[in-house]
């Protein structure tokens, strides 16, 4: 069978729009020293409490959901005791109304009570007019820390993220203070 050449030449331009959106939805690659260039902050503490929020904008559109997460404990750049709220786009508000994000972290790393660390920056505008501390590099900036049997563990995420392997957080304030 023939395909018409109105037919295929909109299959190729479909074709063609589809791969370069693909080429544009990527996470930024960052080693640690590139992330800490590029934040305000790191905490290592734990999430004393999590809400997710709509806002409807006329200029970015309806229904825009952002969760914000509270850390409480320790900056990694300069030593001091702060609660930090932290926001990113995506979540729900009810089990029917909300969104989700490929790219914010799963439900499972924004539990309350889990030790984290999250590396953010001051934004303006996130969409909607919300202004606020930006998880970096959305999932990316995001890091469970878990019991270990000497020391605390960051659990690392891989190739591309600026922490890749899991290491002990003693090790993870050390590289720090050494790359701040």
């Amino acid at each position: 069978m023939k395909l018409s050449l109105p037919r295929t030449l909109g299959l190729s331009v479909l074709a063609l729009a589809a791969a370069a959106s693909l080429g544009l939805a990527q996470i930024e690659r960052l080693d640690l020293a590139q992330m800490i260039s590029k934040t305000d902050n790191a905490v290592v503490g734990q999430i004393i409490d999590r809400e997710v929020f709509r806002v409807d904008d006329p200029v970015d559109g309806p229904e825009l959901y952002f969760t914000t997460l509270t850390v409480q404990g320790k900056s990694l750049y300069d030593g001091r005791q702060l609660t930090v709220p932290v926001t990113f786009a995506g979540g729900f508000i009810t089990p029917d109304e909300g969104v989700y994000n490929s790219e914010a972290p799963s439900a499972d790393d924004v539990r309350i009570g889990n030790q984290v660390v999250v590396f953010y920056k001051w934004t303006d505008n996130m969409g909607g007019q919300v202004a606020a501390n930006a998880l970096y590099a959305s999932h990316g900036g995001l890091y469970r820390v878990v019991p270990g049997t000497r020391d605390r563990i960051v659990l690392g995420r891989g190739d591309g993220y600026a922490i890749s392997s899991n290491t002990s957080l003693t090790g993870l304030t050390t590289a720090v203070a050494k790359l701040r």
